[in-house]
Parts: structure tokens; C-alpha cells; sequence
């Protein structure tokens, strides 16, 4: 790993064993990229790289007889307004009413390691050897603004992180309009671009189309998270790009609020890929001496394919992102009340429930929405965090008491970021809410969103549940948000910064997620958002594990999963066993196949227990003996496979594989039966091919046994008996092999 600079030249290189990119700072004194992709040898003369011709409507940057313009131009960071027409990374309005800037090279500096963007979540180096990180500098002359653009390139990751820092010096205020954190210009269009999108209980579906001139995005205005709808995710792949070969550049931002991830292909096929806080309804006013910093984007180059790129993201978001003790910890089997009773509980239905979850092996109970305040539907509550005593006599501090008695760990739900009008809170403060006055205050599932901008907001709501948490014994915290922001207009922020409340929003947030993890490093946090709608690197950084999805539903969860799989580690996605019909889409489907799906995430259940008979315990017994026993390999240890997709065809697999390969587990699921149908062979990934392996799954109560080499089981791949699939219900049926090598 090395970032190189060339004087004469004014070229960086920054390279490790994988990856180059490479930046020069241009004759008008912008930073241009010349190439990004797999690793180059360095030399001198790398600038042969650059292009330019003459061309019609050519505005150049510079004297003749220079041709050099910025509509041609490959660069690094564009600007508005200086002969390039395509979309701006940044946009900085001066007191002027001019939108005009100018930044020019300044200096640069290279230093080892990788420098924290606190409040701001980000990857992070341990030590300084892991990483380093180059900041050039820009100075734009009339409005005394400096501008630095700083990345970070890994040792051991093809991975180059970027973020951008505008600084006001002179004595006029300025306000940025637009910032995103990376801009990247590609030589070509031949691509395909790859975006997460979705909805509600259907979220980060995986959707690929081609690249063609014009603009392709994805984003989200929502306000409050990243969103169900769009992911804080772009990938490129070359066409016929595979799980295992060809080219791909992965885009994601650490970011939990609004974005805007966008591919522009220009008239001559230029591919500007830009990734950022999204600019629409932003402004941000800088007075002097005051700095801005846009949030982080972690780009990941594979040339070996989709799930080469996505095993990167997984271990660099697994082990620098993710922070705390339950960094490397695998994480407890947990059984969640909420589609087991919803509101409609007391102290002694949850004892009965926790009981027999610890019959069955289960190591946690949560305890979901309806504990304080009034809350005994979703019409009041919210904002009134102390213990409903005539459902919990105990409190929820001599619950948990109780339910640690019985052998379990205890878990609580929380909706921090949210009010209900029939409340104390907001009767005592009713400017508190994020509205508009004079405008109708919009609601959802009849609630508000907290005015986060301010921080006496966020220091109330710390204190009040601090207290929950200071007298109880809680292990876990489910922080949910179950509404998009609407009417964005804080009564504490004057007319001219209107345009920072979202952002201040998610400030605001990660505020009071730093305090509450900081207080309590031993609780494992997990994040929450109506399901996955704000599943994104931003909420990692502080909760390591997310609720994937409200759907619940088995198969539903594999492409759900599958999809999330992209860019997050199987051990981020709260995975769970529901009760079926499921409750989201009345389907029923067979407790194995359920448990087969969830096993690939952080297992839990989301039912009664009280309600199952003794042989449905003893199923859910052996399921949580089972997890237990691979939860190392499948969250921790192994690397990620996708092997079948569920967007493709009727069948979904998917395997975990120890980094040393000798252990295995895979999940292989069936949509619906077929009948006189073809052969059927799943083929492994990530073995070795000369290892024998001894694969085993269970077939009613036997365990059937074979061998076979890693090569067998990679290219020939395993049969699959379809009498098997009838035997365990045919429609939706499931199989789960696990892969041991046989010593020499």
C-alpha cells in the first residue's frame, strides 16, 4: 500500500496489490482522475492518460491556445458554472448571488492511518499501518473558501474511502448548495448499474439495467433514514459480469438521511458516478470560520465478480465500521413478543412466554412497542418513556429481574425519534415536533417526529431513558423509527437555515446514539426503521445488527436477504422465525424452511412460544442447538456465497465458508415443487478443490451423509434429491447441508 506523488507531473498514485487510482492536478489547477480500476505498475508518464481534442461548443479553461475544457474532462470534484454542463458535485452560493466558484491546488498532504470524521460515522483504521490517507487542498481566491478532498486507501481492502471539507476564511458568509462526497468519471458507458430499491416489507430488491446517456439515480428525500424505497448504494458491472468473474466498482455512502447516488453518461459516453447528501432542499450556510464535512463514500473495485465485491464490504463494514464488544461476537438467539401478542399483554403473559423460549434454547427476550407511558395501541405514547405499571407491575426493572431468573437475557424496544400528541411530552412541549406553523402537521401510524435539531430535544429524551436503562438489567435495544420526516421546519432555526433541518436531523441522531452507546458499551443496539428503512452503513457505525424487514415471510426474506447481501454482512440483518400464516402475507410455510432462511443473519423468533406444543418446542430446540453451534462460521468467521438467485429462477442458495475452508453451511430453498421435473444440481462456491469434504443435511429425523471433493462440489456440483423436497412439503421446502473436511 502506497500513495505515491509525482512532482513534475503533479500526479498521485494511490495503489495497493489490487487496486489503482490515479489523480493530477491539472494546467488550471483542478484535480482531474486519469484512471481507476485494477492495479497498474506506477511510472512516470502516467499523464498519457489525459485526452482532450477540440470539439464544438468547447469552452476552455484556460488562454490559447490551450483547448483544455471541463466538458471533456475526466474530473475529480466538478464545479458549476466554468464550461462543464453536466451535474456539479458542488454548488456554493456567495453573498454576491454568485454560484461560481473556482478552487485551485493548493497542497496536499499524505499521513498514515486514517483520521476520524466524528460526529460523522466512518470506517476506521486500528492501527496506522492498516490505512493511509491523502488530503489535496483547494483555495478558491474570491470567496476565500478552502475546499480539501481526503481518501483513504486500505492495505489489505481493494477499498478507497473519500470525503469532501468546505471551509469558510474569509469575513462573507457563503452557502453550500450542494456537496456530495465523491465524484468519480469513468472512460466508458459499458455498463450496468445495480441499485437496492423497494418498499415497505419488500425492500432492497436488487434491480440491474444498462447505462445509456442521460442521468440514472437513485435516492431518497424521506428526511428521517435512508429509506425502504432506495439504498445509499450504486454498483457498475461490465455486461456478463458474474457472482465470480468480471469487472465491478461498488458505491456506498455512511449515511443515514437523505442521498442521492447518480450515474450521468454524457454525449460522449463519459460515466460520471456521483454519491452524496442529496442536494435537493439542502443548504448549508457557512459563516467564517466555519467547516463542512459531506459524509463518507466507500468505494470497492472487484475484477472477480459480484461476490468478490460484496465479501470486501462485508469484512470491511463487519470489522471497520462496526465498533464495540459485539464487533467479533456472535450474536444471541432472541425471541421478540411483538407478532406473538402486539399491545395486548401483561407481566405475567411476557413471564409465560420467556419461560418456554428458555425451554427451547432461546437466550434473549425482547420486550416490543406497548411497555410505557399510556400505550396501549398506536395512538398515544410516544415520547413518554417510563414504564406502564398496570400492565408491568414490576417495572421494567423487576421484570427483567425476573426474566434474567429464568436463564435469559433481556431486551427492550424503543421509539426514541418520535412523538404521539396524546402524550405527556408533547403536552408539556408542543414545539417540539418537526412542523411548519401555519400548515397542517401531516401524521403517520399517528405519530411525529421530534425536532432533533435542538439539542435540548435530544437531551430530554437521553435523560428520560437513561433512567430505564440505569435501573434495569437490559442486554439489548431495539431502536425503531416508524415514519418519513414531512413539513421540514424547525421553529429554532432561523429563516437562512431552514435548508440544514434534515441533515441537523440525522446529526441529531447520531448525537444521541454516540451518548447511549458510550454509556452503555455492553448493550447490543440494534437498528430498526418500520423494517429496513434505514438499513445503511451510517446505522452500523453505532448499532451493529438492523431488523432487515418487517416481512417476516420465508421466502420473501431471501430475496430480501439476498439483495441486503450486496453490501451488508449476514451478521447486520436481524433475521427471525415468525408464526405462520405469516402475518404479512398469510402464506404458510414449513418451520425448517423458515429457520433455514433466518439462520443466514442474527437468529431469533417473533412468536408465542406459550402457544407451540412440546414436539414444536423440541423442533425449536434442535434449531437453536443447531445455530449455536454454526453461528460462528455463519455470522463471524466465514466468508458470504450467493449460490442461486431468487430473482432469477425458482431456487435460492446461499453458503457460509470458514476463511481457512474447511467448514461449510449452506441453505438451498425451493419456491415451488415441480412435477416430473429436470435434474437438479447445486453447485458450492469459495471450497477447496482438493479437499474432501463429508456433507451431511437432515432428512426427517436421519442424517444422510456423503463425500465428495471441493472441485466435485464446485463445478459438478451436488445432486439434489427432489424427493427430499416433496418429503419436506414441496412448495417452499428447504435444505440445509453443512461441509466438514475430512483429515488426511
Amino acid at each position: 500500500m502506497s500513495i505515491i506523488y509525482h512532482k513534475n507531473t503533479r500526479i498521485f498514485h494511490l495503489t495497493n496489490s489490487s487496486i489503482s487510482y490515479v489523480i493530477r492536478i491539472m494546467e488550471n489547477g483542478q484535480a482531474e482522475n486519469l484512471y481507476y480500476g485494477k492495479k497498474i505498475h506506477d511510472r512516470e508518464g502516467l499523464e498519457c492518460f489525459h485526452e482532450e481534442a477540440m470539439r464544438s461548443h468547447l469552452a476552455v479553461a484556460l488562454p490559447e491556445p490551450s483547448i483544455l475544457s471541463m466538458q471533456y474532462t475526466r474530473q475529480e470534484y466538478p464545479g458549476y458554472g466554468r464550461g462543464d454542463y453536466r451535474s456539479p458535485a458542488f454548488v456554493i452560493l456567495q453573498e454576491s448571488g454568485s454560484r461560481i466558484s473556482d478552487f485551485t491546488y493548493v497542497s496536499h498532504r499524505i499521513e498514515e492511518g486514517k483520521p476520524s470524521l466524528a460526529p460523522l460515522p466512518a470506517t476506521y483504521a486500528e492501527d496506522p499501518s492498516e490505512a493511509q490517507t491523502l488530503t489535496i487542498c483547494f483555495h478558491d481566491d474570491l470567496s476565500d473558501t478552502d475546499l480539501d478532498l481526503v481518501y483513504t486507501i486500505y492495505r489489505d481492502y481493494p477499498v478507497i474511502t473519500r470525503h469532501a471539507r468546505i471551509s469558510q476564511k474569509g469575513p462573507e458568509s457563503v452557502t453550500i448548495e450542494r456537496a456530495m462526497s465523491a465524484s468519480v468519471e469513468l472512460p466508458d458507458k459499458k455498463f450496468e448499474m445495480i441499485r437496492l430499491t423497494g418498499a415497505w416489507a419488500r425492500e432492497r430488491y436488487i434491480k440491474t439495467t444498462p447505462l445509456e446517456v442521460g442521468i440514472q439515480a437513485v435516492h431518497s428525500l424521506t428526511g428521517t433514514g435512508s429509506s425502504a424505497e432506495a439504498n445509499p448504494f450504486l454498483a457498475l458491472q461490465r455486461p456478463g459480469t458474474t457472482e465470480s468473474a468480471g469487472e465491478v466498482y461498488g458505491f456506498s455512502l455512511v449515511y443515514s438521511g437523505n442521498f442521492l447516488a447518480q450515474t450521468e453518461v454524457s454525449s460522449f459516453d463519459l460515466t460520471r458516478v456521483m454519491l452524496g447528501i442529496n442536494p435537493e432542499s439542502f443548504a448549508w450556510k457557512l459563516e467564517s470560520g466555519e467547516s463542512f464535512t459531506t459524509p463518507e463514500a466507500v468505494m470497492v473495485y472487484s475484477d472477480q465478480g459480484l461476490g468478490h465485491m460484496s465479501r470486501v464490504y462485508h469484512r470491511l463494514y463487519r470489522t471497520r465500521l462496526v465498533r464495540g464488544v459485539w464487533r467479533d461476537r456472535p450474536r444471541p438467539i432472541l425471541l421478540n413478543n411483538w407478532e406473538g401478542t402486539y399491545f395486548d399483554f401483561d407481566e405475567n403473559k411476557l413471564l409465560e412466554m420467556a419461560s418456554r423460549a428458555a425451554e427451547a434454547g432461546i437466550e434473549l427476550f425482547v420486550l416490543d412497542d406497548g411497555w410505557f407511558g399510556k400505550r396501549n395501541d398506536d395512538y398515544a405514547g410516544l415520547g413518554d418513556w417510563f414504564c406502564n405499571m398496570e400492565k408491568i407491575p414490576s417495572g421494567i426493572s423487576g421484570l427483567s429481574e425476573k426474566i434474567e431468573a429464568l436463564g435469559l437475557k433481556f431486551g427492550l424496544w424503543v421509539e426514541l425519534e418520535m412523538i404521539n400528541k396524546d402524550s405527556d411530552l408533547y403536552r408539556a412541549h408542543p414545539d417540539w415536533l418537526i412542523a411548519c406553523p401555519g400548515r397542517f402537521e401531516s401524521h403517520s401510524r399517528h405519530q411525529h417526529v421530534l425536532d432533533f435539531t435542538r439539542k435540548e430535544v435530544v437531551d430530554h429524551i437521553y435523560e428520560m431513558i437513561c433512567r430505564v436503562i440505569d435501573s434495569s438489567r437490559i442486554s439489548y435495544i431495539k431502536w425503531d423509527m416508524n415514519r418519513y420526516m414531512t413539513e421540514p421546519f424547525s421553529v429554532a432555526l432561523p429563516a437562512d437555515r431552514q435548508g440544514e433541518v434534515m441533515h441537523r436531523y440525522i446529526l441529531g441522531v447520531y448525537d444521541l446514539y454516540t451518548r447511549l452507546t458510550e454509556r452503555f458499551p455492553e448493550i447490543l443496539f440494534e437498528s430498526c426503521a418500520s423494517g429496513g428503512a434505514r438499513f445503511d452503513p451510517g446505522m452500523l457505525y453505532f448499532a451493529p445488527q438492523a431488523w432487515t424487514s418487517d416481512d417476516t415471510d420465508a421466502y420473501e426474506r431471501c430475496k430480501i436477504q439476498y439483495g441486503s447481501s450486496l453490501v451488508y454482512p449476514v451478521v447486520s440483518m436481524g433475521a427471525h422465525v415468525s408464526a405462520v400464516p405469516n402475518h404479512q402475507l398469510a402464506r404458510t410455510t414449513p418451520i425448517e424452511t423458515r429457520a433455514a432462511v433466518a439462520m443466514f443473519g442474527t437468529f431469533g423468533y417473533e412468536l408465542d412460544p406459550a402457544m407451540l406444543s412440546d414436539y414444536d418446542i423440541e423442533i425449536i430446540k434442535g434449531q437453536t442447538d443447531f445455530v449455536k453451534k454454526y453461528r460462528d462460521l455463519i455470522q463471524i468467521d466465514g466468508d458470504f456465497y450467493r449460490l442461486l438467485s431468487p430473482f432469477e429462477g425458482n431456487e435460492t442458495a446461499f453458503a457460509a465458508v470458514s476463511r481457512d475452508k474447511k467448514r461449510a453451511v449452506a441453505t438451498f430453498v425451493q419456491r415451488l415443487n415441480k412435477v416430473n421435473a429436470s435434474w437438479l444440481r447445486l453447485r458450492f462456491a469459495g471450497l477447496a478443490e482438493d479437499v474432501l469434504y463429508r456433507v451431511s443435511h437432515q432428512v426427517g429425523g436421519n442424517i444422510l451423509t456423503t463425500e465428495a471433493y471441493g472441485d466435485e462440489l464446485m463445478y459438478a456440483g451436488l445432486p439434489i434429491d427432489r424427493e427430499e423436497l416433496l418429503r419436506q412439503g414441496g412448495d417452499f421446502a428447504a435444505l440445509v447441508f453443512t461441509l466438514e473436511a475430512k483429515e488426511a
